[in-house]
C-alpha cells in the first residue's frame, strides 16, 4: 500500500492469478479496470514470502483470494480477508489507510507534476491525478474556467 497506493479495498480483493512473480508484476483490479503494477524490490520479495507462507500452512486451500485467514482459508465461498482486519495493521501507526494512500499519490504528484503519470502509476481516475497534481503545484495550477 505505502509503496503502490492500493486501497485496503483492493488489496483485500485479489486473487491468487494477480502476482506474477515471474515478471514481477501484481494486476489489480480497480473498479472493473485492470491495472498492471511493477513490482520494486521490496514489495516481491514480502509477496513471494507470503506465498510461500500461505502455501506451508494451508497447500490445498480452495479459496481463491490471495489473502486468507485461518478461517477463510478452507472455504471458497467466504469473502476475502476484512477491511477491518487490514485496518488494525495500522492501529498503531497513527496513520489511517486512507491517508496512507493520499500521502504516496501527493508525493507522487510532487516528484512528477504530471497527472498523466499518475493516473498510469496508480489507475486513479485523470480528474483524481489533476487535483492531487494542483495540491502539490498550487503555483502551477491554472485557474478554474466557469
Amino acid at each position: 500500500m505505502a509503496v503502490h497506493a492500493i486501497k485496503v479495498t483492493d488489496i483485500a480483493q485479489l486473487r491468487m492469478n494477480a502476482p506474477d512473480l515471474g515478471h514481477a508484476t501484481l494486476t489489480v483490479d480497480l473498479r472493473g479496470r485492470l491495472h498492471t503494477l511493477y513490482l520494486d524490490t521490496l514489495t516481491h520479495r514480502l509477496l513471494d514470502e507470503w506465498l510461500k507462507e500461505r502455501h506451508d500452512q494451508w497447500p490445498a486451500s480452495p479459496n481463491p483470494h490471495l489473502l486468507v485467514t485461518t478461517h477463510s482459508a478452507h472455504h471458497p465461498a467466504l469473502p476475502p480477508v476484512s477491511y477491518c482486519a487490514l485496518r488494525r495493521a495500522f492501529d498503531h501507526t497513527g496513520i489511517t489507510p486512507r491517508q496512507m494512500w493520499s500521502d504516496r499519490v501527493l508525493e507522487e504528484a510532487r516528484q512528477t507534476a504530471d497527472p498523466v503519470h499518475l493516473v498510469h502509476l496508480f489507475g486513479i481516475h485523470p480528474g483524481t491525478a489533476v487535483r492531487y497534481v494542483h495540491t502539490a503545484h498550487p503555483d502551477k495550477a491554472l485557474p478554474q474556467i466557469r
